[in-house]
């Protein structure tokens, strides 16, 4: 079974481009509407304007605009270079919130905010560095 997680963003040109440089993959969906990477056989990121959402919903949501750069979760990432990615972050539009450090619980982990504030965690496990 594959699961996903949409983001909804302002911008879905801007935001496209910006993962395909942070993720260094290419969409395998880019339609009006939304926007999709395949990150492994189980689960896929997508991008969607928030205004599509809302007319989905019929306006039954509050305007996820409304909540642009109030963290609300953390997309966790697995990357092969997080210092690196996290450079990415910062030279396509988004922000460094916290440099590439060993954590408590293993992993190497640098948290970034995307172009819409969404809250990231590029991360390498510590075993696959050793």
């Amino acid at each position: 079974m594959k699961s996903m997680t949409i983001l909804f963003v302002s911008d879905q040109t801007k935001s496209k481009q910006f993962y395909q440089t942070i993720l260094a993959l290419d969409t395998t969906i880019d339609v009006p509407g939304m926007t999709e990477f395949t990150i492994s056989k189980e689960y896929s990121l997508g991008l969607m304007p928030g205004e599509s959402i809302l007319k989905i919903l019929e306006n039954t949501i509050p305007d996820p605009h409304n909540a642009k750069g109030i963290p609300r979760c953390e997309l966790y990432l697995f990357v092969d270079n997080p210092t690196k990615r996290l450079q990415l972050v910062e030279k396509n539009g988004g922000k460094i919130v916290s440099e590439v450090a060993l954590r408590p619980w293993g992993d190497e982990v640098g948290y970034g905010l995307d172009p819409d504030g969404h809250l990231i965690a590029l991360a390498k496990s510590i075993s696959d560095i050793k």
